[in-house]
């Protein structure tokens, strides 16, 4: 909340066209003041512990060691990005890491590894209104129950997590779920439900080193509907530039993706399904 009010970039339904929400996850103070000049507009903490070493164990992805006790550093070097926080999945402690994290003053709670509307709808009612609610759709369950999900009172954003719902729906590596029928029907349903969509993480414009073209993964988010996504450690590796560079790059990428035509969204489509095929990378 700012000045008593919700941003409309966090709570307002998403059409094609509408601001592009991008998502830092850091608990490093000093970046996340950086983040915050450079126009991202969510940052904040990883807190999700629960079962996700166990189920991702041998891909090499991330695993976050944020702690909680930095939020306060990271919400003082803030001046317009909303403090945001991904939390435990539903259990008997939701309600005491809600408390604790509205408490430190974060504005944005993502709800991670769900399987029914039931656990959004329990997840929504300890946070009361009083900060953002985006469930994390990962689970085969959690798509195939979309329409009640959806449905679900104080969720306006619902964000497609590709890692942990590549692996619940079995498919090769996480860029197949841009090129999932079952993801495509939750895509649809959450357009069509007025709600924003979120999927996965974006690289860098132009990043040689990603196994498939960056360009061609930001021509999936106009053709889902999609006006949201993380920003991956690519941002702040080798090659990249200063990140207020980077990001302004992204936008205006994702801005020409936007404008696009459906014959140039449809080649792409085409050339990405290619690079799919030969993709060995998880």
């Amino acid at each position: 909340m700012q000045n008593g009010r919700w941003a409309t970039r966090d709570l307002a339904p998403a059409l094609p066209g509408s601001e592009f929400v991008l998502t830092l996850w850091t608990d490093d103070a000093v970046l996340a003041g950086l983040a915050d000049v450079a126009g991202i507009d969510r940052v904040g903490v990883d807190l999700e512990m629960r079962g996700k070493r166990e189920r991702q164990a041998g891909l090499g992805t991330w695993i976050s060691t944020h702690r909680i006790e930095r939020l306060p550093a990271v919400r003082g070097a803030l001046a317009r990005a909303r403090l945001f926080a991904r939390v435990n999945p539903v259990s008997a402690d939701t309600s005491e890491e809600v408390e604790r994290l509205l408490g430190l003053g974060v504005e944005v709670l993502m709800l991670p590894m769900f399987r029914s509307a039931e656990e959004v709808a329990r997840f929504a009612e300890v946070v009361a209104g009083r900060a953002a609610v985006v469930p994390l759709l990962e689970t085969r369950a959690a798509a195939e129950d979309i329409e009640r999900v959806a449905g679900v009172e104080g969720v306006r954003e619902i964000h497609l997590g590709i890692n942990d719902l590549a692996l619940d729906l079995g498919l090769p590596n996480r860029f197949a779920v841009l090129d999932c029928e079952l993801v495509e029907r939750v895509s649809a349903h959450v357009r069509e439900a007025g709600l924003r969509l979120g999927v996965g993480g974006i690289g860098r414009v132009d990043d040689a080193g990603l196994p498939i073209a960056s360009d061609l993964i930001y021509a999936q988010y106009p053709r889902l509907g999609a006006t949201a996504a993380l920003i991956s450690r690519a941002f702040l590796g080798p090659g990249a530039g200063g990140l207020g560079e980077e990001i302004a790059r992204s936008r205006a990428r994702l801005a020409r993706w936007y404008a696009a035509s459906q014959v140039e969204l449809q080649e792409a489509h085409e050339a990405f399904r290619a690079a799919l095929e030969r993709c060995t990378s998880w």
